[in-house]
């Protein structure tokens, strides 16, 4: 069976998002800076509220346990627009190319709610180019997890023998294979132009 759909991640792949982008300006040691998103702010955190976790109950986790960076743990959030810069070069290209092509497109992505429904408003091509967007936050689970894959699957009528799915996330492409997807790991716009013309989609 023939690959004819494809599912986009958006963090990294579509949309340029970086803690860094923010930090920079606020931390200027670069190693320091690295130190706090380490061990105070980490991904794992970031994660929890990808799955689902308040903003408020988060940030006040953190402020227990390092009251000293409050501010700057405050401001994970209350600047978080600075860490979305804008569209992954050539991405966004690549979308609309399958967009004219007819191609269905999906999107399952780790992000909270909130941050989500913020970013669709700077970015209206999150809410025009899909059929359907699984967001963990809504959802309460997150990729790797094959019930996120399902979701979408599921939800939509979709075959996973006919969809390819691309992240930049080498565990979140396995998790797509483990349920039956195509994957694609995205290093850069080119290499995925390239992985579609290998399909037949471009």
């Amino acid at each position: 069976m023939s690959i004819d759909t494809v599912v986009f991640d958006v963090g990294k792949v579509l949309l340029e998002w970086d803690p860094r982008h923010l930090y920079r300006g606020l931390i200027p040691d670069a190693a320091a800076m690295e130190r706090f998103l380490e061990e105070v702010c980490p991904p794992a955190w970031n994660l929890e509220q990808d799955r689902g976790r308040p903003w408020a109950a988060a940030i006040a986790e953190r402020i227990a346990l390092f009251p000293r960076h409050a501010p700057l743990i405050r401001a994970f959030r209350e600047q978080w627009h600075e860490m979305l810069t804008g569209p992954v070069p050539g991405s966004l290209e690549v979308l609309d190319a399958l967009r004219a092509r007819g191609v269905p497109l999906y999107a399952i992505t780790n992000y909270a709610a909130d941050t989500f429904a913020e970013s669709v408003t700077r970015f209206p091509v999150l809410r025009d180019a899909f059929h359907d967007v699984v967001v963990s936050g809504a959802e309460s689970v997150v990729k790797p997890d094959a019930a996120i894959y399902r979701l979408l699957l599921d939800r939509n009528g979709l075959a996973a023998e006919r969809c390819l799915f691309i992240d930049d996330s080498h565990a979140n492409v396995r998790g797509a294979e483990a349920v039956g997807m195509a994957a694609h790991h995205f290093r850069d716009a080119p290499g995925l132009a390239a992985a579609l013309r290998g399909f037949g989609l471009l």
